[in-house]
């Protein structure tokens, strides 16, 4: 039996109480209404609505060209059976009941096949490195092998999300210099436990279990570990919505398979302009990649969208990212995280001339001024009380 994750005398209550008042707020209410819906176990996650859309062939035998086709014909039955959910037309309930005649085959089946395939030659990601992960490394920093470094419930995320069941894969398309958990991302990124699909989902499993309120894929960034993650799915047989917690780096590919399965996206919208992102993060196109992929999550799940601010990059990155989400994504369905985390870690302590704007902590002013841009914007931001 799951435990209450609404329990107000759990330990993790006494301990972010906030993550049980957020929802008297109707703003929050309204913005993650699909989340809540799943985290109460009211309606199936998308994963598991994708295992009841059948196709008819084994996903193995087909050209990647009748996958990509499968996938865009059958997205259309999975919408269908999302809102049927949504609208509280069909429960778990009715889930349970159509899964004692689960058909062998089915989209979920697909994803994980095209996912496979998109990981070697390797374009799960924008800088489609192209890489027979196999044999050789990709520009993640890993092979085709999924490393898990630790998983646990994590009770310091945005309180909607408290205890969110993480787990943090190795590898990472970033180069971050000021990245905080550089040990699994960039320095030592395959240290961690090898894990298949079947003990990935056994893990998931174990995070529901015990209370979590969500499947929080994070690293590093999970894009690199996509294939492992999909087809845990398969073998998932608990219900748990499956949040994304990463750079939104992703490749066109890897967008139309998370969309299948994702339920609440935790994206890190970092900087307003290429320049910036490239000098700190060694990532190209970043701004045009990033704003195509938020504006096509925001169809297919609810957003927590996180901005963390840098020390003397309010004009040119705070303010834009903030600008940009206030003008193209529905306010009332997005939240944003203003954060004013940032500690110079990683190359900036080694290398402080060379990026000496961050070589400090914010100041007082700096992030008064952010959140009063996002006010003024009429962003609903800082989700954390």
């Amino acid at each position: 039996m799951l435990f209450d994750r609404f329990a107000p005398f759990s330990i993790w209550a006494r301990i972010r109480p906030d993550a049980i008042t957020v929802w008297d707020d109707k703003r929050v209410q309204r913005a993650l209404s699909w989340y809540y819906l799943v985290m109460k176990d009211e309606a199936p996650a998308k994963f598991m609505l994708a295992k009841i859309v059948e196709v008819e062939d084994n996903p193995k035998k087909l050209a990647i060209e009748q996958l990509e086709e499968l996938n865009k014909t059958k997205k259309k039955e999975l919408i269908k059976l999302v809102e049927q959910a949504r609208r509280r037309k069909y429960t778990l309930d009715d889930f349970k009941k159509d899964s004692r005649n689960m058909p062998k085959f089915s989209l979920l089946h697909v994803d994980a096949e095209l996912a496979r395939r998109y990981a070697s030659p390797c374009r799960l990601c924008e800088r489609r490195c192209m890489v027979r992960r196999e044999k050789q490394i990709g520009a993640c920093r890993v092979g085709i092998k999924t490393y898990v470094h630790s998983w646990f419930h994590h009770l310091g995320e945005e309180a909607p999300l408290v205890p969110s069941g993480t787990i943090f894969y190795g590898g990472c398309n970033f180069t971050c210099v000021f990245c905080q958990n550089y040990d699994i991302s960039q320095v030592y990124p395959r240290s961690g436990e090898v894990v298949d699909a079947r003990r990935l989902a056994e893990i998931q499993k174990q995070l529901r279990m015990h209370g979590a309120r969500n499947i929080n894929h994070v690293g590093g960034d999970p894009t690199p570990n996509l294939h492992t993650i999909v087809e845990s799915l398969i073998y998932l047989d608990t219900n748990v919505p499956q949040l994304w917690n990463s750079n939104m780096y992703m490749s066109m590919e890897s967008m139309n398979i998370l969309v299948d399965i994702i339920d609440i996206w935790l994206p890190d919208f970092k900087y307003g302009n290429d320049k910036c992102a490239w000098r700190l993060s060694s990532a190209k196109n970043y701004v045009k990649v990033v704003t195509r992929n938020l504006s096509i999550a925001v169809k297919y799940g609810d957003m927590i969208i996180r901005h963390l601010v840098l020390p003397g990059h309010l004009e040119c990155c705070t303010k834009p990212v903030l600008r940009w989400i206030a003008e193209n994504l529905p306010r009332d369905r997005v939240l944003v995280n203003v954060m004013e985390q940032y500690r110079p870690e990683h190359f900036v302590l080694r290398y402080p001339k060379r990026w000496p704007e961050i070589t400090r902590r914010l100041t007082d002013r700096e992030i008064v001024d952010a959140r009063l841009y996002a006010e003024k914007l009429g962003l609903i931001y800082d989700p954390v009380s």
